[in-house]
């Protein structure tokens, strides 16, 4: 019998990649959106028709759990969370509602459905904030620097006490940068890469950048959901820290993405201070070694290919006209 899985965030970059990945190794897939989030439903792209589609508001506890009574579901990955993590500072409350109060929610209406789910909480780097040693492994302080981050940090350590209280299989993956051509073009490697695709085409003619010295760990979602599945089907539940172990510069970001059309990135990119950032002068980079040792994971694909594989992707759209050249969405997606 066909294992079932809940998704929150089904719509995101990852739900997509996720369900991808459950739906090809045979799962039933269904996924929990609000409402008023039902026009998000086409971004589900290829496999619109493949997940089934709840619409709940993830703010009713009693919603929930008549959902996960009725689909007794093996797996919950609770993805739920603003997408663009500046945004929180501008609604800190919504914010932790939505983060803190939907993983609360669910891990509540397991315990009450008397189920033996296991759950997945999205955690995120920016729990670890402000560090003062680099890399960062599972044993690594927690010292967020904004709502979205504090946010993380509250559900993390709530699926943490639920665990330890209750003795759920409850985990969480701490997830570094992992990026995609279904990345919003509000995120750098994807504005990097729709900037070039324009530029490629004569559609733009310069790429405007904050500090190119600034760095990352960038990986490629495909390869981090596979850890999110992989830590459910271990024999207990931990925490794993899960990016590349590789810090790359916004320089080579760019010049990466122009070699990928055969220009010359200097020629085109400005450094303009309106897209300079206070904070960048801390790494945030992986030390992945749980997550190998104990799930047998690693990244599969490599920075230049998954530059090469969004720079190839916006080209392709552009073309076809399914994009503007600033990102907006003329066709369905992805």
């Amino acid at each position: 019998m066909a294992k079932t899985a809940l998704i929150t965030g089904v719509t995101g970059q990852d739900g997509y990649y996720l369900s991808r990945l459950l739906l090809s190794q045979g799962y039933r897939v269904v996924g929990l959106v609000p409402p008023q989030r039902r026009g998000n439903l086409t971004k589900l792209g290829d496999l619109a028709e493949q997940v089934e589609i709840c619409l709940v508001n993830l703010t009713d506890g009693a919603a929930l759990l008549e959902i996960v009574e009725q689909l007794k579901p093996q797996e919950i990955y609770n993805l739920a969370a603003p997408s663009f993590v500046p945004d929180s500072w501008n609604d800190p409350l919504g914010t932790l509602d939505l983060v803190t109060g939907t993983a609360t929610r669910l891990l509540t209406a397991m315990r009450q459905a008397g189920l033996s789910t296991r759950f997945y909480q999205a955690s995120s780097s920016e729990m670890f904030g402000q560090v003062n040693q680099s890399p960062q492994d599972e044993e690594t302080p927690f010292r967020p620097m904004n709502p979205y981050a504090a946010a993380k940090l509250h559900a993390h350590w709530t699926m943490v006490h639920h665990r330890q209280r209750y003795g759920m299989f409850a985990c969480s993956g701490i997830l570094y940068n992992h990026e995609s051509p279904l990345r919003p073009p509000n995120f750098v490697v994807r504005k990097v890469s729709l900037a070039v695709a324009a530029i490629k085409l004569g559609l733009k003619d310069c790429l405007n950048m904050g500090s190119l010295e600034a760095k990352r760990d960038w990986g490629y979602a495909g390869d981090s959901v596979e850890a999110m599945w992989r830590m459910l089907q271990a024999e207990t539940p931990e925490d794993y820290v899960i990016g590349t172990g590789q810090l790359r510069s916004v320089r080579e970001l760019v010049s990466t993405a122009f070699e990928c059309v055969e220009l010359d990135w200097t020629q085109y990119v400005v450094v303009d201070p309106q897209f300079l950032r206070p904070d960048e002068h801390f790494h945030l980079v992986a030390n992945p070694t749980k997550a190998k040792q104990n799930l047998n994971w690693e990244p599969q694909v490599c920075f230049e290919t998954l530059i090469e594989k969004m720079v190839t992707k916006d080209l392709e759209r552009l073309q076809k006209g399914e994009i503007t050249p600033m990102g907006e969405q003329m066709s369905n997606f992805p």
